[in-house]
């Protein structure tokens, strides 16, 4: 029996195993030639190394299953990226939807797209056929997690508030994590393991009897005796006394809506210092996605068992996301998000002087790596808000967003890397995220800041200098006006 060499790259979201995935360089075999079941060798030392021996013979990942390797072998990067575009265009229509059509219809509705489409994907033949649904499941999934945020938000205490919006959100996100790996481990048929992960989404349907509509949304529509019996109903059960009556009908016949003024995305390029922070924030999400992202997909393509490091991966966030909420409590936010891309930049650019041998200090660094970026990107969306002036303040955190989602999409092919040195990924992804620590430092500071009401009281960039000014440009910097044209 002649044994062939390979390498098995992996996706978070199941294993691609069963073939001879053959990389640059390497004899390219596709499954069908080779037995069933045969021993898995380890392909090379250090981080980015091969799978160690299997003898039990893992089930067929839908890649491999589909022959995908060799020349295929484009699509594997290219089936990551497609989902992430569905996650773009997901984060861009939840707000609308949930804002026109509330916010609880549009959480069940959206979760509902999520489970039914990924249990489509168990009967796909074809790869065609599980990437299109898999666009549609990422539009789904982020736009549940966009709406439960603004949901929880809205219904909950300040006091409440900030610790959902921090720890809650995102520490449940990483039990969810790391919850995949361990299904993966004792499930390695694909199409089970999709079964296993669709089927909780099930769960959520009685949620409906117990979440109720956001009550600043109903008031914003008007429909006040519906936001007066959530208000009721909440108050009782934490034994709290309300007027019977708290919106009175004739009082409400004489409010009329208030006029909202329209701004544009071009208003987050009116004037240059509000210009500069528009372009900084937009390189700083999407370049920490990259790195986010990157280091997820590419944690089961570490040396080792591939459930116990994707574990991992997921695990360090749990700490990452305790020490942002911790210095964003007591620390200056440009220091502390610079801090922490420097940690994580740093030692991935470290780990091409570890010696091949030394396999666990690479993982260890890797997960640091990890841990520094996870724990700068959750402290984005309290920095940018806090950056922008409430005109525009919606608007600027939903387009700083948008461009991490970008990220999210080109993060796959610096994985890809790794099929031609095994440490490229790490040094390009620890340059930019060392960049980008770089580039934070000339962000204007927000904490213990007034949140700014207009484009004038925004802090003013750090140690940029834009040349000599006329009196028109002066004029225009102190008294900005948003600009009433469409984009």
């Amino acid at each position: 029996m002649k044994n062939v060499k390979v390498r098995v790259r992996q996706l978070v979201s199941g294993v691609r195993a069963g073939g001879a995935c053959a990389w640059p360089g390497e004899q390219c075999q596709p499954p069908q030639e080779q037995e069933q079941e045969q021993e898995w060798e380890e392909a090379e030392s250090g981080p980015t190394a091969g799978v160690t021996s299997h003898s039990h013979g893992l089930a067929h990942f839908s890649l491999c299953h589909w022959n995908l390797v060799c020349e295929e072998d484009w699509k594997t990067p290219l089936t990551s990226s497609l989902f992430f575009v569905g996650v773009l265009f997901g984060s861009f229509v939840s707000g609308q939807l949930s804002d026109r059509f509330g916010r609880k219809s549009i959480l069940f509705a959206t979760m509902a797209v999520q489970t039914g489409f990924s249990f489509l994907q168990i009967f796909s033949v074809n790869w065609e056929m599980f990437t299109v649904l898999f666009v549609i499941v990422g539009m789904g999934q982020i736009s549940n997690y966009v709406v439960a945020f603004i949901l929880g938000t809205e219904i909950l205490g300040k006091s409440v508030r900030i610790i959902f919006s921090t720890l809650g959100v995102c520490t449940f996100f990483a039990v969810g994590y790391m919850l995949l790996p361990l299904f993966a481990y004792f499930i390695r048929d694909w199409r089970m393991l999709l079964l296993a992960l669709t089927v909780p989404g099930l769960l959520c349907v009685p949620l409906w009897w117990f979440i109720p509509e956001s009550p600043r949304w109903l008031i914003s529509q008007r429909r006040f005796r519906e936001a007066e019996e959530i208000i009721q109903k909440a108050a009782k059960m934490n034994s709290i006394a309300v007027p019977v009556v708290m919106f009175d009908p004739m009082k409400l016949q004489e409010l009329k809506p208030l006029k909202q003024q329209k701004v544009f995305i071009l208003d987050l390029f009116k004037t240059r210092n509000i210009a500069t922070i528009t372009t900084m924030s937009v390189l700083l999400w999407m370049l920490t996605s990259v790195g986010y992202f990157a280091l997820s997909l590419n944690s089961p393509n570490l040396h080792g068992d591939a459930y116990l490091n994707c574990f991992l991966s997921a695990l360090i966030e749990v700490p990452a996301y305790i020490t942002a909420w911790l210095l964003l409590r007591t620390l200056p936010r440009r220091y502390i998000i610079a801090g922490v891309l420097f940690l994580g930049g740093g030692v991935l650019l470290l780990i091409q002087l570890v010696p091949t041998e030394y396999n666990f200090l690479s993982i260890g660094m890797v997960m640091l790596g990890k841990f520094g970026i996870t724990s700068a990107f959750s402290m984005l969306y309290v920095f940018t808000a806090e950056l922008y002036p409430t005109l525009v303040r919606n608007m600027a955190v939903g387009v700083t967003s948008m461009a991490s989602r970008v990220g999210s999409i080109i993060a796959p092919y610096f994985v890809y890397l790794g099929a031609y040195n095994r440490v490229l990924p790490y040094m390009v992804m620890g340059s930019l995220t060392v960049l980008i620590g770089i580039i934070t430092l000339f962000f204007p500071e927000s904490f213990g800041m007034t949140l700014p009401e207009t484009l004038e009281e925004m802090q003013k960039v750090k140690w940029f200098r834009f040349g000599k000014k006329t009196r028109d440009s002066m004029d225009n910097e102190e008294n900005p006006k948003v600009l009433i044209t469409s984009f």
